[in-house]
């Protein structure tokens, strides 16, 4: 057969498109042979394509390798698989953690297209899950700070009071100096103590559309009274298993950050909301893989957020607001730990995402 000088040339670049991937990207047919791989998964699997092109894939992973069962899962169920934080042991290399997904090529029956995310690339998960060990240090440091700093606040405040009955002039300024700033400490804890409460949640059918509703109207009579609100919502989502309340604190902090964001005035918050099918994750302390297909994004084009700040945000008292306190998203990280979700966030001047999975009731009536 003759191919046409521009179908050759469009082979050509789908092929070098694809040896210019970070990802490696096996195709295999319904026996599990392999009938392609990039450049990427060449190195993976530590051999060329001569090699590895035509053996079993069943051939360079352990008999028992859950990756096996993924595979027969899409090849049976015909939808796409994604699996985060996985494990991955090869019979050429040692053990990687990496981020897999198994898609049936619908253009060609019969084929299925493993995309495997190296640990370069699967640290991003990482940065996803830091925020549920930020939730529990602060916790138990909060907990201290109310025992150990709020009695002898009180105790100075009492001094400063006493000193400030005989104090004249200056020295009174310098006593209620000390009383207004002993007063700003103290709620400073009080604010942290929310941080110490173990109690177990209190789980209901929560419609994540009314929640976002209910933080839309505050927000639009109030600190985003100048800004654009857009709803980009999924229609079918499923209830979230959660606490409407809490819920309405985690994404008003988050769209309260992102008003705080836009200088400009053009601003504009994207509130949207997704399902993700077959989307597991490997949760710090958790044997079995956590399921979390209920997605909700808020989105701003404000002037993004500070580098220097990025890799520790979810950390109490880490701002770059001039008279912040840093407890904002420590509040949303530790009210999503207690849900068993996860938060991630990319930034760009312009463009600053932050993207919540948490996990779907069972139960499909809502509450109330």
């Amino acid at each position: 057969m003759i191919i046409a000088p521009f179908e050759e040339a469009l082979n050509i670049k789908s092929e070098n498109i694809l040896n210019g991937l970070d990802s490696s990207i096996i195709v295999i047919d319904d026996y599990l042979n392999i009938a392609y791989l990039n450049n990427s998964a060449e190195q993976f699997f530590a051999g060329s394509q001569i090699q590895l092109k035509g053996k079993n894939i069943s051939q360079l992973l352990p008999f028992d390798s859950p990756l096996m069962s993924l595979i027969r899962q899409v090849q049976v169920g015909g939808s796409s698989v994604s699996d985060h934080g996985f494990t991955l042991d090869t019979q050429r290399t040692t053990k990687q953690l990496v981020n897999v997904q198994i898609t049936p090529m619908l253009d060609n029956p019969g084929f299925t297209i493993l995309n495997i995310f190296e640990r370069s690339i699967a640290n991003k998960i990482d940065r996803q899950l830091t925020h549920r060990n930020t939730a529990r240090s602060i916790s138990a440091m909060s907990a201290m700070l109310a025992h150990e700093i709020r009695n002898p606040l009180s105790g100075i405040r009492g001094a400063a009071q006493l000193i400030e009955q005989q104090a004249t002039g200056d020295d009174r300024e310098l006593t209620q100096l000390i009383c207004d700033e002993t007063d700003r400490i103290c709620q400073l804890v009080d604010r942290m103590e929310v941080f110490s409460d173990q109690r177990p949640l209190e789980r209901k059918p929560v419609n994540a559309h009314k929640v976002l509703e209910r933080v839309r109207q505050i927000a639009q009579v109030g600190f985003a009274n100048n800004i654009k609100i857009i709803e980009k919502y999924d229609p079918s989502l499923p209830c979230i298993s959660g606490n409407h309340d809490q819920l309405v604190q985690i994404f008003l902090n988050l769209v309260k950050n992102a008003a705080e964001a836009i200088k400009h005035n053009n601003g504009e918050i994207v509130l949207q909301t997704s399902y993700q099918h077959s989307v597991h994750f490997a949760l710090p302390g958790n044997v079995t893989r956590t399921h979390l297909p209920l997605v909700v994004t808020v989105q701003d084009n404000g002037i993004g957020i500070p580098v220097e700040v990025q890799e520790n945000l979810f950390d109490a008292f880490v701002t770059s607001k001039s008279n912040g306190t840093g407890l904002g998203l420590a509040l949303v990280a530790k009210l999503i730990d207690d849900h068993g979700g996860i938060i991630e966030f990319d930034s760009n001047p312009g463009k600053t995402l932050f993207r919540v999975m948490l996990p779907m009731s069972a139960d499909a009536n809502e509450d109330g």
